[in-house]
């Protein structure tokens, strides 16, 4: 009997622009924390519960970076995610290339499920691939594309006279174009207001797309034991030929 699983290369593209660093989202102790914050926080949990699938890291900001290969290697993937911080790859949201660099990497893949997971906080502001060409050659490869859309909806700041105010954080986010993205490849998209609705979201793509169980396989057993027997039997057979022979 031996075992087998039918994996997902799922591939994880995550925003690091500079909006990133904004505190907008309520952590597990109900605190402020930035939206970088809980998105490490959420991811590593999601990773550390895909066991059997590949995954890998694309980082976007002025342009998109593959950190991190496909591998098997969960806890190396979340030793890396929890060193993710703001500049690392730029302070500005490259879209299309994050699309790009994720896609490419499912080029070499035989995995019969291609998963891509995107989260940003911002629309496209840099880079040199457009975001719905990306989305095209993804469908294309049969990638199934997920995203998420960050960031509270209102949040109070201080104004310059010291007073406070109510603002739109996340008025920079193009739902329409992640939406769009989602739609054409298949996939759905999700807002995340908080690190609780994040947390939501990804437990809810874990349920969409979720870990296949090992199969069993079983080989008709070869019983072994009788050849020894038999071995046995056919040089006495021999010898008695031969003692008759020369007897």
């Amino acid at each position: 009997m031996f075992t087998f699983t039918e994996h997902r290369d799922v591939m994880l593209a995550v925003d690091l622009s500079g909006s990133m660093y904004i505190e907008d989202m309520n952590g597990s102790q109900d605190e402020s924390i930035s939206r970088l914050s809980a998105m490490k926080s959420v991811l590593a949990q999601f990773v550390s519960q895909r066991q059997g699938d590949r995954l890998g890291l694309v980082l976007f900001a002025d342009h998109g970076y593959l950190h991190t290969p496909l591998t098997l290697d969960v806890t190396n993937l979340e030793q890396q995610i929890s060193q993710l911080s703001i500049g690392l790859v730029g302070y500005m949201t490259a879209i299309g290339e994050g699309l790009a660099v994720a896609t490419k990497t499912f080029l070499d893949s035989d995995a019969s499920q291609r998963v891509l997971i995107l989260l940003s906080d911002g629309s496209n502001t840099a880079g040199i691939i457009d975001p719905k060409e990306a989305t095209r050659l993804a469908d294309e490869s049969g990638v199934v594309i997920y995203t998420i859309g960050l960031g509270a909806e209102s949040m109070l700041v201080e104004t310059a006279y010291g007073g406070m105010e109510e603002t739109n954080p996340s008025h920079d986010l193009d739902e329409a174009l992640l939406t769009e993205i989602a739609d054409i490849t298949g996939g759905q998209y999700f807002r995340a207001r908080n690190q609780q609705e994040l947390s939501n979201v990804y437990h809810l793509i874990d349920e969409l797309e979720p870990i296949a169980e090992a199969e069993s396989v079983w080989q008709p057993r070869v019983e072994l034991y009788p050849y020894p027997i038999y071995g046995f039997l056919l040089v006495m057979s021999l010898l008695f030929i031969y003692g008759r022979q020369h007897g």
